[in-house]
């Protein structure tokens, strides 16, 4: 049975991608791939739990990291090829391409797809540490303040300065966090499955 739901639900989480990427390109990318990230934490939470004994706690905390970290490696992508635009020709172009696709909405949409995915830890902590939910939940913030620099207010134009002239520190920060929470998401995982598959015992 868990099988099946499993396979359920990850036709279910593609179809809303594919989907959401054939309506608003790059953007739908990205949203579909939170909503598929946090839709997979609430079907496993109502369905998949019930259905299985309480030795599978781990086991459920490493497939709700593998899909947390699928989106964050997605932005963290975008996020680079934002920081090379900067230097290089053609990373800039693919950029602006992506900029266009969502209608110079790329990082508003990623602001708030991170602040979703970073409130979900902070109400979910047996599956995801709240630590890295704050992390995301800051990275989200600041891609949200970014995508409004170009908005005229005054809340805007007491910080857009500081994003005009340290965009790229701001970017290698950005960077560095969303990094440090897929390494460890990972690494937690790897950690979660060596002691649970008696294979890595035999091993040691």
């Amino acid at each position: 049975m868990s099988k099946s739901l499993d396979i359920i639900m990850a036709g279910i989480i593609s179809g809303i991608v594919a989907f959401t990427t054939s309506q608003l390109g790059i953007a739908g990318t990205i949203i579909g791939a939170v909503i598929g990230s946090m839709l997979y934490q609430f079907m496993s939470h109502v369905f998949k739990d019930p259905i299985e004994n309480v030795n599978t706690l781990k086991t459920q905390r490493v497939e709700s990291s593998i899909f947390y970290v699928f989106p964050l490696v997605i932005i963290l992508g975008i996020e680079i090829i934002y920081l090379l635009s900067s230097v290089y020709h053609m990373p800039g172009e693919l950029f602006q391409s992506l900029e266009t696709a969502t209608g110079w909405n790329l990082f508003r949409t990623i602001g708030v797809g991170l602040i979703v995915m970073g409130v979900y830890p902070l109400l979910e902590p047996e599956r995801i540490p709240p630590i890295y939910g704050v992390a995301v939940l800051g990275v989200g913030v600041v891609k949200l303040m970014a995508g409004f620099v170009d908005y005229n207010s005054p809340i805007v134009a007491l910080y857009s300065p500081i994003f005009h002239q340290f965009s790229e520190l701001i970017s290698i920060i950005l960077i560095a966090v969303l990094l440090y929470v897929i390494v460890a998401l990972i690494q937690d995982s790897v950690n979660i499955s060596s002691k649970e598959d008696p294979s890595f015992k035999e091993i040691e």
